[in-house]
């Protein structure tokens, strides 16, 4: 008997290490950043009917200021989203899960959730992994790990134990962000896999443990639901009910608590693609190893990553610089420095906030 399964993609993140291109009014799952298609039609389309699994149109959680942009870049696509949950404002991960399975458990009580983000570059072979631990997600939740290429200091961790069946493992713990030694230890130690923030699992399994280990979140969450205004796919949550949701990860709610946590290595290729170093990874090259986009003037220039939205960008005799060009902004930096993008965006707001600015 085939077993059903239902996506739930989360569409909250700003992703503001990719400033000018992502931004509040349309974040990097609403862009092209690695083929054709963008971010979120990809993750949309990530799973077909595989090994046994039946796949059911996906629960999409967005932002109610982006409602237009996922209906109409989800529209050609199917299966068609069987939910719109719309959220006023963010509240982070583990409100926004309970909803999903809380939705799910309304269209199927037997289907397995896959929650995911829509943020996220996955690689071929990813149904192929969900398939094998679905059984083990009949029981438990199953987080998708991903084999470490470097001692990688901006992703959580996960210790792997001992092994539950074929392909999946116990979880000894999560680990946060290391420093740079600590993820240089977890690397050579070959025990532990970044933390990809992809979760497999059974409604009830999650609303029991979310009820044993974050009562509050969970109560919050129905209460939300409850008080949602329903429109055919469209739940739209209100602001005085969703409000009252403490703004907390899944991870730090349920993941870091529970003892029916397990874990399996992706399968697949995974980036986060999370700054615009990492869109130069990603991208197809010259025979400089430059990657450009939209129109641009190369002259004596190496492994750059140039993005140009609707202007000439131009650069000579240079190398290893991130130079973006949108209606938004113009950004120029070393690759190397492609993480403080961040915190450029952080004083941005604060004079954006502050009067006379």
């Amino acid at each position: 008997m085939s077993q059903r399964l239902i996506p739930a993609i989360l569409s909250g993140g700003s992703g503001t290490r990719l400033w000018p291109l992502s931004t509040d009014q349309r974040p990097k799952q609403f862009h092209a950043l690695a083929s054709e298609r963008t971010l979120i039609q990809h993750a949309a389309a990530r799973m077909s009917d595989t090994d046994g699994l039946v796949i059911a149109g996906p629960i999409l959680i967005c932002s109610e200021r982006h409602e237009s942009m996922v209906e109409s870049q989800l529209g050609a696509l199917a299966p068609a989203p069987s939910a719109l949950i719309l959220e006023p404002f963010g509240r982070n991960t583990a409100p926004a899960a309970a909803i999903a399975a809380l939705v799910a458990q309304e269209a199927d009580p037997h289907a397995l959730v896959l929650l995911m983000s829509a943020d996220h570059r996955i690689g071929d072979g990813f149904p192929e992994t969900v398939a094998r631990a679905s059984s083990a997600a009949l029981d438990r939740i199953v987080v998708f790990g991903v084999q470490p290429t470097a001692p990688e200091t901006g992703y959580g961790y996960i210790e792997v134990g001992g092994p539950l069946s074929d392909h999946v493992n116990e979880v000894v713990r999560f680990a946060e962000k290391p420093n740079l030694a600590t993820a240089e230890a977890y690397l050579a130690g070959a025990r532990h896999l970044w933390n990809a923030g992809i979760f497999l699992f059974a409604p009830t399994v999650l609303l029991a443990e979310m009820e044993r280990h974050a009562p509050d979140v969970l109560v919050a969450a129905r209460a939300a639901l409850a008080a949602a205004k329903r429109n055919g796919v469209r739940i739209q949550l209100r602001p005085d009910s969703f409000a009252a949701c403490p703004s907390i990860s899944l991870d730090y709610a349920v993941m870091e608590k529970t003892d029916r946590a397990a874990v399996i290595p992706m399968g697949a290729d995974w980036a986060d693609i999370g700054s615009w170093s990492e869109v130069w990874r990603l991208g197809g090259k010259d025979a400089s190893g430059n990657v450009a986009h939209g129109d641009s003037i190369l002259i004596d220039a190496a492994n750059n990553m140039i993005w140009s939205e609707d202007q000439t960008v131009a650069v000579v005799g240079v190398s290893d610089l991130i130079v973006v060009q949108t209606k938004d902004g113009v950004l120029v930096l070393p690759k190397s420095r492609a993480q403080d993008v961040k915190q450029l965006v952080e004083q941005l707001k604060a004079r954006a906030t502050t009067p006379g600015a």
